[in-house]
């Protein structure tokens, strides 16, 4: 997610924090130590209704970032790519391969939903224990807080709309129905930009009613429609990309910058900037060594074009999306771990390019051919 920033790992999945994240923090904190324990425990200073309302706040992210951890873990142990998990101002998101087979998506998506009620019910069974036995009111009031409100995220989860976890389980179960995987994605899809603008529109009549909360519910009905649109896409291009091999659709690498090759060197010789300005930087032996991002030439002071050259500033094999020939166009696509464009290799040469264009138009060609949802 652009604009999210490293914080160390969680059982060695990479942890990222998103800029907007405080922004959740500070509007539950706000929200608590404002209207919800002032109602709950009348009485006490501003200070002190503040501190809790920090606590508490801190404690729903936590078990925000708990629930994402589940879906990781699960996964990587079932054998799933997982690249990260980010925390921002609507709750997280976990990056992720698609999982196999629809047991395993169940598994994947219905661990999250799970764990939320599992930490509900941990913390009214502590915020009870607090208030009854030990007449901590305050902490009471700040577990039950919490507790209530991880409830109600792992009911909300499960309602059956993509991209909620409820989505991937309507996935999982007409996957395994009908053995359409990418039908099912269309399914839970539509569904969710339906849910996402019923929750828009209440969060609108909300606000118009002064409860500021409708800006809540508005914003994640917005990324619902978004995601679920996003998806809806996805799986048509996926459809229309079935059975596919790289070779179909790669075109010859026109241009290739050789990795030995100053910045200076490298413009003057380019007699014609290329359609993509990325293109595919080679070693001495003619292998690809990389992606070079042409836009970047420019931003070099003129007085390092001579020092600079292209290995320095290429974005490493290792992280470019490479594939053969003969591999399946959905398959690659899939366990990326880059954006395009593929570089294709066959025996250590690179044989050609497919790039976000070439996928788009043989997608185009294919589209009428797709199965559509009735």
């Amino acid at each position: 997610m652009h604009g999210s920033a490293p914080l160390g790992r969680i059982f060695g999945i990479p942890l990222r924090f998103h800029w907007s994240a405080p922004v959740l923090i500070l509007f539950l904190g706000i929200g608590l130590a404002g209207q919800t324990l002032p109602a709950w425990v009348p009485g006490r200073s501003a200070a002190a209704y503040g501190f809790a309302g920090v606590v508490g706040a801190l404690l729903l992210t936590v078990s925000l970032l708990l629930h994402e951890t589940a879906h990781a873990v699960t996964a990587r142990r079932a054998g799933v790519r997982v690249d990260d998990m980010t925390v921002f101002a609507l709750g997280g998101v976990t990056r992720m391969g698609r999982p196999p087979n629809p047991r395993l998506q169940f598994a994947v998506a219905g661990i999250g939903p799970l764990t939320s009620l599992a930490l509900g019910g941990l913390f009214l069974a502590a915020g009870l224990g607090a208030l009854h036995t030990l007449h901590w009111t305050m902490p009471a009031a700040v577990l039950l807080w919490t507790g209530w409100t991880n409830l109600l995220l792992g009911v909300f989860n499960l309602l059956p709309a993509a991209p909620l976890d409820g989505g991937r389980i309507l996935q999982a179960a007409i996957w395994w129905i009908r053995g359409d995987r990418e039908r099912a994605e269309r399914v839970a899809g539509r569904v969710g930009q339906g849910a996402g603008l019923l929750l828009s529109a209440a969060g609108w009549v909300e606000l118009l009613r002064g409860n500021t909360a409708g800006i809540w519910l508005m914003l994640i009905g917005l990324f619902m429609w978004s995601s679920a649109t996003a998806e809806v896409r996805r799986a048509a291009l996926v459809a229309a990309l079935r059975g596919i091999r790289v070779e179909e659709v790669m075109n010859p690498p026109v241009v290739t910058a050789p990795d030995w090759l100053t910045a200076e060197r490298l413009l003057t010789g380019l007699t014609s900037r290329p359609h993509d300005p990325l293109i595919p930087a080679i070693d001495v032996e003619g292998r690809p060594s990389g992606l070079v991002d042409l836009r970047r030439l420019p931003v070099i002071p003129p007085a390092r074009r001579t020092e600079v050259r292209v290995h320095d500033m290429a974005r490493p094999l290792g992280r470019c999306m490479v594939a053969a020939p003969g591999d399946d166009l959905v398959e690659v696509l899939d366990n990326a771990t880059a954006p395009p464009p593929i570089l294709v290799v066959d025996d250590g040469r690179l044989v050609g390019v497919v790039t976000v264009e070439d996928i788009s138009r043989i997608a185009r060609t294919r589209v009428p051919t797709t199965p559509r949802s009735r």
